[in-house]
């Protein structure tokens, strides 16, 4: 049976998260190398993901249902820290989620955040000069004080996603969910244990033994996950000249786990 390792945050390939975390280029084979192994009976995903792109997100959960249908396979996904946010939006692709009880689970939800610099360019006597084409073509400009019209637009952005993200949970988890909507789809996340209440996951357990307990102590468990160059595995690229880069993807990837106190 094989175990696709979805590990890391979800980024789009080539920006600054794109050679450390979970984008559709990278997970795309390993989906296809699992559904395609002679013999299996379900497909496990092994998720622990803070989240991150929306779309990469819902391209990952798309080629899953996609694959799933094909081969008329169950998933199963297992989450490990933590399934939140685009996280979550993975393990919801499949059809049965199992979760440690300490897991955390949830935050279906949209977050945009970032820094206000017009004050520290002030203190320092440089002047900020945009030209644009377009009114609205420097919406949110970091560099400018923030203007009440611009937040109004990125909340409309926001509405709209979360809109889809609350549609998708909904398809795939469907009556299992209990609970007032409001608080499920308030952002908020819960430990997996709390999670089970509310329909968030179906059972607490790990993989392993899950998986033995249902098809065998003999079952194997062939493992899927990205492969990594060498210096990658300590955080730093290939290149020197990837180095300063590769840091700023690494404090950006912290960030991330640290919402969930990981």
């Amino acid at each position: 049976m094989p175990v696709v390792r979805l590990s890391g945050v979800i980024a789009a390939a080539g920006g600054l998260l794109g050679s450390r975390g979970l984008s559709i280029e990278s997970v795309a084979p390993l989906l296809a190398r699992a559904f395609s192994l002679p013999g299996a009976k379900a497909v496990a995903l092994a998720i622990n993901s803070p989240g991150g792109s929306p779309v990469q997100s819902a391209l990952i959960a798309q080629r899953i249902r996609l694959l799933a249908a094909e081969k008329k396979l169950p998933v199963i996904a297992f989450v490990e820290d933590v399934a939140a946010s685009g996280g979550y939006w993975l393990a919801c692709a499949a059809d049965e989620i199992i979760a440690d009880p300490a897991s955390i689970v949830g935050s279906i939800g949209v977050i945009s955040a970032g820094f206000g610099f017009q004050d520290l360019i002030a203190r320092f006597g440089v002047e900020r000069r945009v030209h644009t084409s377009g009114e609205n073509k420097s919406m949110l400009d970091p560099f400018r004080a923030e203007k009440p019209e611009d937040v109004e637009r990125l909340k409309r952005l926001q509405a709209e996603i979360h809109d889809g993200f609350k549609d998708w949970v909904s398809q795939r988890r469907g009556t299992r969910l209990k609970g007032d909507d409001a608080l499920l789809f308030s952002g908020e996340f819960w430990t997996a244990k709390r999670g089970l209440e509310m329909g968030l996951v179906d059972g607490l357990g790990e993989l392993r033994a899950m998986l033995q307990a249902r098809y065998g102590a003999k079952v194997h468990l062939p493992v899927m996950a990205p492969r990594r160059r060498f210096l990658q595995r300590f955080g730093l690229g290939g290149r020197i000249e990837s180095i300063g880069p590769e840091m700023l993807a690494a404090l950006e990837e912290r960030a991330h786990w640290q919402r969930f106190g990981l």
